[in-house]
C-alpha cells in the first residue's frame, strides 16, 4: 500500500461547457487542499467549416478563437486564489495535447467533467473523457452529469467506495482509495460484483463464492494501515455496472475509485470493470469517479 496520493500538480482539462464547470469546484478545492499548482488546460481542434466562401470561413475560426479567448478569461476569473496557470493550445486531438502537459508538468491528478455521451451519439462524437481516462498514467477524476451542483464538499471525501475485481487494473487504484480515506479519516468500503447465481454453469470457482470474496476483501487493506475505521467488505450479485452505481448510492458514496483497461489491453475479455462498463459507471453516477489504469 506504499502508494499515498501526493498532489503537486493537476490537470483540469475545460471544454467551457456546463459539464467543464461542474467540475471547477473539484480542480480548485482539491488544489487548495493539497496546495498544488493548478494547470487549466483547453484545447482547440481542428473544426470543419461548411463555408464554400473563404472569407466567411476565416470569419468563423477567428469567432471560435475569440471564443476561446473569452473561456479563458473568465476561467482566470474563477481561479483566482489558486496557485494555477491556464493554457490555451491547439492540438491534432485532445488527448495529444492532454498527453503533452502530462509529461510537461508532471501531473499527479488530471480533473475533467463529461457530458456522459451515450448510445448512438458517443458512438458517432466518441468520448473525449473514456480517452483520457483510459489512455492517462495519472489517475483521472471525472465528474459526470449527474453529480450534483454543489456537492464538491470543498475538496474532501466522508464515503469512498472501491470497486474490484481482484485484476492487476484494481489492484492499482487501491492505493488510490486507502490514501484518501486516510487523508479524509472517510468511510471505506470494498465491492465486489458477482454474475447472479441462476448465470453460472459447472461447478462454483472459488471466485465465485461469497465466503470466498469477503476474505479476499478482508485481506486487500493491511491491518496497519492508517485508517480510522476497518474497510466494509460488501458483495453484490448482477450486473457490474448496475450493481456499482446502487452500491454508490445506497451508502451515499461521494467518490467511487475503480481500475480501468487501457486500449487495446484485452478488452474483450469478460472482466467485472471491461468495456463500456467504467463508462457507464462514470455516466451515471451521482459522485466523482476516480479512475487508475496500470
Amino acid at each position: 500500500m506504499g502508494t499515498r496520493l501526493v498532489l503537486k500538480n493537476v490537470l483540469f482539462l475545460s471544454d467551457f461547457s456546463d459539464a467543464s464547470e461542474l467540475a471547477i469546484p473539484y480542480a480548485v478545492n482539491l488544489a487548495r487542499e493539497y496546495e498544488a499548482r493548478l494547470h487549466a488546460l483547453h484545447v482547440l481542434t481542428p473544426v470543419p467549416i461548411g463555408y464554400a466562401d473563404s472569407v466567411a470561413a476565416a470569419s468563423a475560426l477567428d469567432a471560435i478563437d475569440e471564443g476561446a479567448q473569452a473561456g479563458m478569461q473568465r476561467l482566470e476569473v474563477q481561479l483566482m486564489g489558486v496557485n494555477h496557470q491556464t493554457i490555451l493550445v491547439r492540438g491534432d486531438s485532445v488527448w495529444s495535447s492532454v498527453r503533452r502537459v502530462l509529461q510537461e508538468q508532471a501531473i499527479d491528478l488530471l480533473i475533467l467533467g463529461t457530458h456522459g455521451r451515450t448510445g448512438s451519439l458517443k458512438m458517432l462524437m466518441g468520448s473525449v473523457a473514456e480517452e483520457v481516462f483510459r489512455k492517462s498514467g495519472a489517475p483521472v477524476l471525472t465528474i459526470g452529469p449527474a453529480v450534483r451542483v454543489g456537492a464538491h464538499n470543498g475538496g474532501r471525501f466522508h464515503n469512498i467506495l472501491y470497486a474490484t475485481d481482484f485484476s492487476p487494473e484494481a489492484a492499482a487504484a487501491l492505493p488510490y482509495a486507502v490514501s484518501l480515506a486516510e487523508e479524509n479519516q472517510a468511510r471505506l468500503q470494498l465491492l465486489h460484483v458477482l454474475p447472479q447465481p441462476k448465470s453460472r454453469r459447472g461447478p462454483i470457482s472459488p471466485t465465485e463464492s461469497v465466503a470466498d470474496v469477503m476474505h479476499h476483501l478482508q485481506r486487500l487493506v493491511p491491518e496497519e494501515t492508517g485508517l480510522w475505521c476497518r474497510p466494509e467488505s460488501i458483495v453484490r450479485f448482477g450486473e457490474p455496472a448496475n450493481r456499482i452505481l446502487a452500491a454508490a448510492r445506497e451508502s451515499n458514496s461521494d467518490l467511487i475509485v475503480m481500475g480501468v483497461k487501457s486500449p487495446g489491453s484485452g478488452m474483450g475479455m469478460a472482466t467485472h470493470l471491461e468495456g463500456a462498463i467504467a463508462h457507464e459507471v462514470v455516466t451515471h453516477a451521482i459522485s466523482p469517479v476516480l479512475t487508475k489504469r496500470l
